[in-house]
């Protein structure tokens, strides 16, 4: 070969790569950092959780890495909590989130933050469709729950997932308050501050009239000052909190003069 030959070879491989990667799918990174601060703040103002889906939608679909779309499927699942109006809006937004999810434990099996928003979709889609569906999808949160722990045994999400499940559900569908309880310390005691995990453990305690204690626990909602979760804590922990206070208020010993 000569060296003019060689040398125009080599000019023609280097625009190649050249071209390669000018044409690759861009970088996904910059989607994750812009949705972050979206996150951190959409009980200010809930069209941030609209921008974060469409910047990770977009992501999504140049590069569908599973932290994009576990975090895409996080997006879906807080606008059917606080954006959806509709039974039939929450369902859509809920079951993208699924799907959102599903194909984040596709692309990384082993990652728990898509098990996390998989499962967490999926319990919310079933919820809104009914009992009965709600029972077919059991089997499926069950298993998730499970994946999660053994990814994590000090996940809070999987504990609260678990204890959610024990809670809800009567006996012969696996139901069993004693594990519930267990499973709600185990999240609180992984991250004190998780104020969604004490709500479910008052809960509880209303449940088997535990009221007292299902006080104390409404009262640590309400009074948290660095709550792990703040917009969540806005929108969802504190209304819950003091509705479910008030619930109790005749259960209650009165104050003190």
């Amino acid at each position: 070969m000569s060296g003019a030959a060689g040398t125009g070879r080599a000019g023609a491989l280097a625009l190649l790569a050249l071209l390669a990667v000018s044409t690759a799918p861009a970088s996904a990174q910059p989607a994750l950092d812009a949705a972050r601060p979206l996150f951190a703040r959409y009980h200010e103002d809930l069209g941030r959780l609209e921008r974060a889906r469409d910047l990770l939608q977009a992501a999504a679909e140049r590069e569908p890495t599973a932290e994009v779309l576990a975090a895409l499927a996080r997006a879906w699942f807080l606008l059917g909590e606080f954006r959806a109006r509709s039974g039939r809006d929450k369902l859509a937004a809920y079951e993208q989130g699924r799907e959102a999810g599903r194909r984040a434990v596709a692309a990384a099996p082993r990652s728990e933050e898509a098990h996390v928003w998989y499962a967490l979709n999926s319990a919310r889609w079933a919820g809104t469709r009914g009992i009965m569906r709600a029972v077919s999808t059991l089997p499926t949160l069950r298993e998730e729950a499970a994946i999660i722990l053994g990814l994590n045994p000090a996940s809070v999400e999987g504990h609260t997932l678990a204890g959610g499940l024990a809670a809800e559900l009567p006996g012969f569908l696996g139901g069993d308050r004693v594990r519930a309880e267990t499973h709600f310390r185990a999240a609180l005691e992984a991250d004190p501050r998780r104020t969604g995990t004490r709500v479910e453990l008052a809960r509880l305690y209303i449940a088997t009239r535990r009221y007292g204690d299902a006080q104390r626990e409404l009262e640590r909602v309400l009074g948290e000052r660095a709550p792990s979760d703040p917009p969540y804590w806005t929108l969802s922990d504190v209304p819950r909190a003091r509705a479910l206070l008030a619930s109790i208020a005749a259960h209650l010993p009165p104050e003190s003069p």
